[in-house]
């Protein structure tokens, strides 16, 4: 393979790219501006659920995709070109993506005979919303905005009144499909937004492979609120000719994800774990954290064998019983995702960071943190309540659920109803002065609930109700948070004995949260370091 491009990232800073008319030209901060300006506000979501229904939601949504990509130039059929990896689930696609991403970079690396240090390099991996991180996006990869622009004036008008670009999510898939077709990819990892039947990315007619990882109970305006409604919206991805892997489900789940396989004419196929990636035997260091990830992996092996296969690699046929390839297991020890099961280490607090907007993934990131507290602690050090700080917000969905969901997870694995000295509570406003950090804006959100602290406030209430020994703060930005985070590890620090460890301090819950976190310990380092 020539190439695997699987992912879109903006270069912060002073470099410009042209996203306006030919004649213009926009600094970062200002083409992030324009990217925003598709975001639907919260006002108009509220009364677009209330207007239009679900069904006329979803029928909408894959028409107008095409439209789209035929106002820019393409054809559902030139996505075929792609080479794709159609990912769908309710968690885990974003790690079973980066797994998949990685192994086959290692047969990208290896048929470079002459490799440049451009070909060499790993190629980043395309989520939606996409990963913002210091990696130029490029003039041309930015002219879609001139396409469309040029696309209005040619029916006769104004190409910024609305309805002349799609709204955000979709803009930043068809960028996706423009940037890939421009580069003449070889492969891409392509993975969902919400669902898989209707969802945008949904309009590739001939993927190589499909994956649909674990599913769960999410995004219920638009999928239902049953797992078997849930199923068969992702298992819309199906299609002829392009096998399927499963990660295993709920029976009912599982019968109507093989019904629309058979439905769609392929095959599905439900992966167990691989035989050298069981969490309690494997000799594999996975690149992401947590025992739960050893599931993801083995998915990630069957599609990405399956998609060697059909670009004429020579891989072992019965891979998920045979001994894993050497490339394959190097591809699962770099996989890298920000944000993951991350660990951060400073002199006075070790942060320990991973997104959690469901109830299962809430879950599952508490077993991971409680995890690492029972292999750096003794049982004295629990028993004893050493210090531990939660920094947590989910804005958009119930809070409150995933907050109690938290601490029992973590209360049932640790022994103890009081797993956090402090529990803080903060939105996912980025920094006290200069506000939302432009990538990080998120319009959906309603602006007096983020003013008046009303869902940390309800957090912080439901999280005294559950355990009243620990110490709640409300914080209107993540900065804060973090600030408060550090200063009690200071203090801490100063009757520390000299060998303890670092305060432990987890981050947890909306992406939108994490992704500030970064951004905040990463530009704002503290200042004892």
């Amino acid at each position: 393979m020539r190439g695997l491009l699987t992912s879109i990232r903006w270069q912060s800073g002073a470099r410009r790219f042209s996203t306006c008319s030919p004649t213009m030209t926009r600094t970062y901060e200002a083409a992030i501006a324009s990217l925003n300006s598709l975001q639907t506000n919260y006002a108009i979501v509220e009364e677009l659920r209330k207007s239009v229904s679900r069904k006329e939601m979803n029928e909408r949504s894959l028409p107008e995709t095409v439209e789209w990509l035929q106002r820019i130039g393409y054809k559902p059929s030139d996505l075929n070109r792609l080479n794709a990896v159609h990912v769908a689930g309710s968690k885990g696609k974003g790690s079973t993506s980066s797994f998949i991403s990685t192994i086959l970079s290692q047969y990208t690396k290896a048929e470079d005979d002459n490799p440049t240090p451009e070909a060499s390099q790993d190629r980043p991996l395309y989520l939606p919303p996409p990963p913002i991180d210091n990696s130029p996006l490029s003039e041309e990869q930015f002219a879609l905005w001139d396409r469309l622009e040029e696309s209005a004036r040619a029916a006769g008008r104004n190409p910024t009144e609305p309805g002349t670009k799609p709204q955000y999510f979709r803009y930043l898939t068809l960028m996706a499909f423009h940037t890939y077709l421009s580069e003449g990819v070889d492969a891409a990892v392509i993975e969902c937004g919400i669902g898989g039947q209707y969802d945008c990315t949904n309009v590739i007619p001939q993927p190589k492979v499909t994956v649909i990882t674990s599913l769960g109970i999410d995004h219920t305006a638009m999928l239902g609120d049953t797992i078997e409604q849930i199923a068969w919206h992702k298992g819309g991805i199906a299609k002829p000719g392009a096998k399927g892997f499963a990660a295993p489900q709920p029976p009912s789940a599982e019968e109507v994800l093989t019904k629309r396989a058979e439905e769609a004419g392929t095959q599905l196929e439900i992966v167990a774990n691989h035989p050298e990636l069981r969490p309690e035997s494997s000799n594999v260091s996975l690149g992401l954290a947590g025992d739960f990830q050893y599931l993801n992996a083995s998915v990630a092996v069957a599609g990405a064998a399956e998609f060697l296969r059909c670009t004429g690699v020579d891989v072992p046929e019965n891979i998920m019983e045979d001994p894993l390839p050497a490339k394959f297991k190097t591809g699962l020890e770099e996989a890298r995702l920000g944000g993951r099961c991350e660990t951060r280490f400073e002199k006075n607090v070790s942060w320990y960071i991973d997104g959690g907007h469901t109830l299962e993934s809430i879950r599952l990131a508490g077993q991971w943190f409680a995890s690492r507290i029972l292999a750096d602690s003794s049982s004295e050090d629990i028993a004893a309540r050493k210090t531990r700080i939660l920094i947590f917000n989910q804005q958009t969905r119930d809070s409150t659920a995933l907050a109690r969901a938290l601490h029992e997870t973590l209360a049932a694995a640790l022994g103890h109803d009081t797993p956090f000295t402090h529990a803080l509570f903060c939105t996912n406003i980025t920094y006290k002065q200069a506000g939302f950090r432009p990538d990080l804006v998120s319009m959906n959100t309603n602006a007096d609930d983020l003013e008046l602290l009303r869902v940390q406030k309800s957090l912080a209430v439901e999280w005294n109700a559950i355990d009243p020994l620990a110490q709640t703060h409300v914080f209107g930005t993540i900065e804060e948070a973090v600030d408060f985070a550090r200063e009690v590890a200071g203090q801490e620090r100063k009757v520390m004995q000299k060998d303890e460890a670092p305060v432990m301090t987890f981050v947890t819950g909306s992406i939108h949260l994490v992704g500030g976190f970064l951004d905040v310990v990463e530009t704002k380092p503290p200042t004892d370091a």
